[in-house]
C-alpha cells in the first residue's frame, strides 16, 4: 500500500508552546501538533537549556495539517490572532528570546504567504504597535520532552493552564476564526 499523503508542515513560535498547541489541536484539518524548539545553535537542546536563553531557540509548535481541510494562510491568520506579535521577546509574563514571535517557513510559498498575512494584519491596524514577528526558513526542529506534549489536555487544572491557557482558548473560541474549529461553538 502506498502511503502518499499531501500533508504539510507549519512551524510557529509565539510565546509558550503550550498555549499555541492547545488552540491548534482544536482546528479541523490539523493532524498533529508537536511542541519543540527551533531557531537556535545548540543541537538537541533540553527545555532547561532553552529556558536559559543561551541556545538561541524559540519555543515553537510544528503543525502537521491537511491543506485540503485548512490552508497555510488560515494557520498563519490563527497565529496572528492568538498571541501579541508586537511584543519583542515576550508574551505576557513569559520573557526571553525563547518566547519571541516567529514563523519558520518550510518553503518559499510559505514565506510569501506569511509575509502577505503579516502585512495585511499590520495594515489593518489590529495591533497598537508595530509587528515584530520574525520570518525565516526552518533550519532544524527538535521535539520537546514528552511531558510538554498535549500539556493543556493532560493538565487542565495546573495553575498556568487555568490562568493563561484556558482564557486564550476561550477567547479564540469566541473569535472571528472560530469557524476553523473541529466543532465550532
Amino acid at each position: 500500500m502506498n502511503d502518499m499523503t499531501n500533508d504539510e508542515l507549519a512551524t510557529f513560535g509565539g510565546g509558550c508552546f503550550w498555549c499555541l498547541e492547545a488552540i491548534y489541536l482544536d482546528l479541523r484539518g490539523v493532524i498533529s501538533v508537536t511542541s519543540g524548539y527551533a531557531g537556535g545553535h545548540t543541537p538537541h537542546p533540553t527545555y532547561q537549556q532553552v529556558c536559559t536563553g543561551t541556545t538561541g531557540h524559540a519555543e515553537v509548535v510544528q503543525i502537521k495539517f491537511d491543506p485540503q481541510q485548512i490552508t497555510y494562510r488560515q494557520l498563519v491568520e490563527v497565529f496572528f490572532s492568538i498571541h501579541d506579535p508586537t511584543t519583542l521577546n515576550r508574551q505576557g509574563a513569559d520573557v526571553g528570546t525563547q518566547y519571541r514571535s516567529i514563523i519558520f517557513t518550510h518553503n518559499p510559498t510559505q514565506e510569501t504567504i506569511a509575509r502577505e498575512v503579516m502585512n495585511e494584519i499590520a495594515a489593518a491596524g489590529i495591533w497598537h504597535g508595530p509587528i515584530v514577528t520574525q520570518i525565516e526558513p526552518l533550519d532544524a526542529f527538535y521535539p520537546a520532552e514528552e511531558y510538554h506534549q498535549r500539556y493543556f489536555q493532560r493538565n487542565p487544572y495546573q495553575g498556568y493552564c487555568r490562568a493563561v491557557i484556558a482564557p486564550k482558548v476561550a477567547k479564540f473560541r469566541n473569535s472571528r476564526l472560530s469557524s476553523l474549529l473541529r466543532s465550532p461553538v
